[in-house]
């Protein structure tokens, strides 16, 4: 990297010294060394590279930014420090400079395998696989032959629907990498297995070796149980998601009862006073959300509602959450005793609003319409509506039993760390239907319900119902989400592919024996009947 030269006699920083400290999370250190070298090295490019790493790693993304663009004016034509301003533009929720510092890094790669993969990478965090995938092709044909950048490319086809295409990218993947959990995985959530076409010899005989990395073991058992469940194998299905899951969960860090309080302190500090105490809101019309578990019929009602002309998904943005963080942050800088639920309590609810669609309208490219089809923002629905009171919010419901199954047997990787423990799994359904219950009554009429199995078995009059409340007019296109020809970015790219189906109403029946333990704490919250119906 070029550089300018140092003040007369200040000795060069010893750089290694700053990224060992922010490796090891002693961020106190990290910014006193960048404190101290920004006063001696003002104008040397790494210096500057590195005081954006602090900045990046302690949130103060906006003086990372600085820095960053002060290295690119020391050091011109290095991609590294465009793809990091790129980066830092996208966690400031800035998607069109994002696109455009992307798109400069790119150039400056020209050929550069490496370069146009981390670039790659880069647009798929902005959750945009149409951008990822020429990179990635790219450095293909620039001779970069590795399993991680095929996986990657497989991805985005997958996304895309081209499920032949990821097919015959992921056989080259394990053929490099025989190990790719991941691979494992999406090679057998690509389409339904066939007694004529499947992986199951090749599964069973995975899941037969000795010990094995257990996120990779995990992977293959719930492949095997999803091949199983395709061939009507219902109990050898559960049996090996069941294993999976309890395998999952051991390599997670994750403190269930910390979730459970957080969710609770929402619903107990956010009554109707106190949301009217937030102030009047942002008055500007737009946004949809669509909220609830995952695995509920999100993603079918976000394809249904993008066939709407004018209408325009987003995709699963954590946007609102970022804007609220921000906001919290800001109250506490200001009254630093304060904690993160008494700061959100002091916020300015327009100010939210408007710092949340300045990001949003950009990842959905600028549409007066568009979704935000995040599941988890059923924690924020209160906010929402007080932030924008004009925005939709819809939420899908499902029956109790399917809706955690279809969680349970569903590997989410590093999201929905609740969803691997029936006991934990039922503990936050309980926390997310009260918290809901909780939003209705302090913001009547905000929310609407729509229930998963009146979509699926009367759909245009769901349909209607959903754009009456959105104030969208009628379209045919929304009778049939499987011609909508966007990519998906979720776990259910796949059947959304497909036509409107109730196929999987009342599933969890066939292995209800195995869900004894999910159904006693759902039927003891009062959740569901003696025969597991919903309540």
């Amino acid at each position: 990297m070029n550089q300018n030269p140092p003040i007369a006699g200040a000795p060069r920083p010893r750089l290694a010294e700053g990224f060992a400290a922010l490796r090891e999370n002693r961020l106190d250190t990290a910014a006193a060394l960048r404190d101290q070298w920004l006063a001696t090295h003002r104008d040397d490019a790494e210096v500057r590279f590195y005081a954006a790493e602090v900045g990046a790693f302690t949130g103060e993304l906006e003086d990372a930014l600085a820095h960053i663009e002060a290295a690119i004016a020391l050091a011109p034509g290095q991609w590294p420090l465009v793809l990091k301003k790129a980066r830092l533009l996208l966690a400031l929720r800035r998607r069109d400079d994002f696109r455009a510092a992307a798109d400069e890094a790119a150039r400056l790669a020209g050929n550069d395998p490496q370069a146009l993969w981390e670039i790659g990478r880069a647009h798929t965090g902005n959750d945009d696989p149409r951008s990822a995938r020429p990179l990635f092709e790219r450095a293909l044909s620039a001779g970069f032959d590795h399993p991680g950048l095929r996986l990657n490319l497989a991805a985005t086809q997958f996304f895309a629907g081209e499920f032949d295409a990821a097919e015959t990218t992921l056989a080259r993947v394990l053929q490099q990498a025989p190990r790719v959990g991941e691979a494992v995985h999406l090679r057998s959530t690509l389409r339904r297995q066939t007694a004529a076409a499947n992986h199951l010899a090749d599964l069973e005989a995975r899941v037969a070796e000795p010990a094995t990395d257990p996120s990779y073991r995990a992977s293959v058992l719930y492949a095997l149980g999803k091949e199983r469940e395709d061939l009507g194998d219902a109990p050898g299905a559960f049996a090996a998601l069941a294993e999976g899951a309890a395998l999952w969960r051991r390599t997670l860090r994750y403190d269930p009862a910390a979730e459970l309080a957080s969710i609770d302190a929402l619903r107990e500090a956010f009554d109707a006073p106190a949301l009217a105490r937030l102030g009047a809101g942002h008055d500007e019309p737009g946004p949809i959300f669509i909220v609830g578990l995952p695995r509920t019929g999100t993603t079918l009602l976000e394809r249904m509602l993008d066939r709407v002309p004018g209408v325009r998904s987003a995709g699963e943005l954590m946007d609102f959450k970022q804007a609220l963080g921000a906001a919290v942050a800001a109250v506490q800088r200001e009254r630093p005793g304060l904690s993160p639920i008494e700061a959100s309590l002091a916020i300015d609810a327009a100010a939210l609003g408007r710092d949340y669609l300045r990001g949003a309208r950009e990842a959905a490219g600028g549409s007066p319409v568009f979704i935000d089809k995040m599941p988890v923002n059923f924690l924020y629905c209160g906010l929402i509506h007080a932030a924008l009171p004009k925005a939709r919010i819809l939420h899908l419901r499902r029956e109790p039993m399917d809706a955690c199954h279809a969680v349970f047997k569903t590997l989410f990787a590093q999201a929905y760390f609740f969803s691997y423990d029936q006991g934990e799994l039922a503990a936050y359904y309980d926390r997310y239907r009260r918290l809901m219950a909780h939003w209705q009554a302090v913001a009547p009429g905000a929310i609407l319900d729509v229930r998963y199995e009146d979509l699926v078995s009367d759909t245009e009059a769901q349909a209607r119902r959903v754009l009456d409340f959105c104030g969208l007019p009628w379209d045919d296109a929304v009778l049939r989400p499987e011609d909508n020809a966007r990519p998906s970015t979720t776990a259910s790219a796949a059947q959304v592919r497909q036509p409107v189906h109730a196929a999987s109403v009342g599933r969890w029946r066939s292995v209800a024996e195995g869900l004894a333990p999910l159904r006693a704490r759902l039927f003891e919250a009062g959740w569901i009947d003696a025969d597991g119906n919903g309540r």
